[in-house]
């Protein structure tokens, strides 16, 4: 059932009443917004849950780059720029943050966000100027939802990866790279179907995933590049109807002299509107990325596991206690909080897709909530890469004589004397080695007529990685 949300600014006893092309509508006296926001507070109850603060922050950065774009076009007058773009400031400062209650589950265009801006812009506007700034016609202007949505979501999630996600991959990867480079020496079992295998280094195996982080990031990168581009001017459908010419042109100007990133005018306005390609791409990556992390969680899980009954190669920082029966347990939070946020990440991104085909002829009619979970997976991957490097990767100690014991165990370091014995002969030596716990070494001895020393090189761990 859909949840009552909260009223909003102002008391609900006391109300003003405000007209749109409907009628009229009450609305809190104190609040800054008109009647389509509290149209849009009324009739969409779903969550509670208003669109997120980075993707608001973009659209009022969208609307303050149109208005210098709409002065400079001659679209509206220089002072009423002026105080569209004090409003903007206002609002980016945070001063206003409880006037923006839209929640997520709205109309598909968006259109409901975008008025709410346009309606608390168009009030702080004009208490500024002293005389009315009205909301579509000024604040709006050159404008519609339908070109302002799309692009907001790309500023956004541009923004966020620069500032929170790509910093935080960067951190992960030098930590690991870090702490494997203290464990040159170190040489453990291997293993593939979570099976004994050859031996490698705890080197070679944190390279492994500070690979995998950056490979993923790299492919975050390159999704980033479309979302570089913008729709802005291209209005209801594409074509930019009631945009001056130069419009484009002077936005891309604004907006990157506003938030120092490097956009640039859509090649094609009406793919821009219609689809969500850019965004299910940079979805896709985020994926990949999550996947990435994910792996490496579930790693540090089963190396940490124990510490007496299983692998015990790791011991995990001690960060809580791990049971309210049990005492003395501890287990590994961080990786598993960050297995949760991965497999989120990994479901936003099953629904961006399903939004992302959602484009109807020259709209897409679900892009609340791919602003949404877009805004949701960068979150949660900066997070969760920042708790693996600092709670769990940075201060994780090595069992080395649980690895080096195991390692002497290990009957798979017979595959090294394969070409000297055959597969079949080797298969036999592991076999009756692990039948009698007994070291392959020592079977190999009895079983070929290899020297000791020989057998010594060939089967020594350092030299098989």
């Amino acid at each position: 059932m859909p949840t009552e949300p909260d009223a909003g600014a102002g008391n609900a006893s006391e109300t003003r009443e405000e007209r749109d092309s409907l009628g009229s509508v009450a609305v809190p006296r104190d609040a800054l917004w008109g009647a389509q926001t509290q149209r849009a507070i009324d009739n969409f109850r779903y969550t509670g849950d208003p669109m997120p603060t980075a993707f608001l922050r973009a659209v009022v950065q969208i609307k303050a780059a149109a208005a210098r774009a709409n002065a400079r076009a001659g679209a509206i007058a220089d002072a009423v720029a002026d105080a569209i773009v004090s409003a903007c400031d206002q609002v980016l400062s945070g001063a206003h943050d409880d006037q923006f209650p839209v929640e997520v589950f709205q109309t598909g265009s968006g259109t409901s966000t975008n008025m709410n801006v346009n309606e608390v812009l168009a009030t702080l506007a004009s208490r500024a100027l002293g005389s009315a700034v009205h909301p579509n016609d000024q604040v709006n202007a050159s404008q519609s939802s339908n070109d302002v949505i799309p692009s907001a979501i790309h500023v956004s999630a541009v923004d966020r990866a620069h500032a929170e996600l790509l910093p935080a991959l960067e951190h992960l990867a030098e930590t690991i790279r870090h702490r494997a480079a203290e464990q040159s020496e170190v040489v453990k079992t291997g293993r593939t179907h979570l099976m004994d295998a050859m031996p490698l280094s705890l080197e070679q195996e944190f390279e492994g995933w500070a690979a995998q982080v950056d490979g993923a990031a790299a492919a975050i990168r390159a999704a980033l590049y479309d979302c570089h581009a913008l729709p802005q001017g291209g209005t209801a459908v594409g074509t930019g109807i009631n945009t001056p010419p130069a419009f484009t042109a002077h936005f891309i100007e604004a907006i990157n002299a506003r938030t120092g990133l490097d956009f640039r005018g859509a090649d094609n306005r009406f793919a821009g509107l219609a689809s969500q390609d850019a965004a299910v791409g940079l979805s896709g990556a985020l994926k990949r990325q999550a996947v990435a992390l994910l792996k490496i969680a579930n790693d540090l899980r089963w190396m940490n596991s124990g510490p007496l009954a299983g692998l015990g190669e790791i011991a995990l920082p001690a960060l809580q206690p791990g049971s309210s029966i049990m005492p003395g347990k501890v287990n590994p939070v961080v990786p598993e909080a960050v297995a949760m946020a991965c497999a989120q990440v990994i479901g936003n991104d099953t629904a961006i897709t399903v939004a992302g085909q959602s484009g109807n002829f020259q709209l897409n009619v679900m892009l609340p909530l791919v602003a949404r979970n877009l805004l949701e997976s960068i979150r949660l991957l900066g997070a969760s890469a920042r708790a693996l490097a600092d709670q769990a990767i940075a201060g994780l100690t090595v069992n080395r004589d649980r690895l080096e014991a195991a390692l002497g165990r290990n009957p798979i370091l017979v595959t090294a004397l394969n070409q000297r014995i055959g597969y079949d002969a080797a298969a036999q030596i592991a076999k009756q080695a692990y039948a009698e716990g007994r070291p392959v070494i020592d079977v190999a001895v009895e079983r070929t007529d290899l020297r000791r020393e020989e057998l010594e090189r060939l089967l020594d761990p350092r030299q098989l990685i």
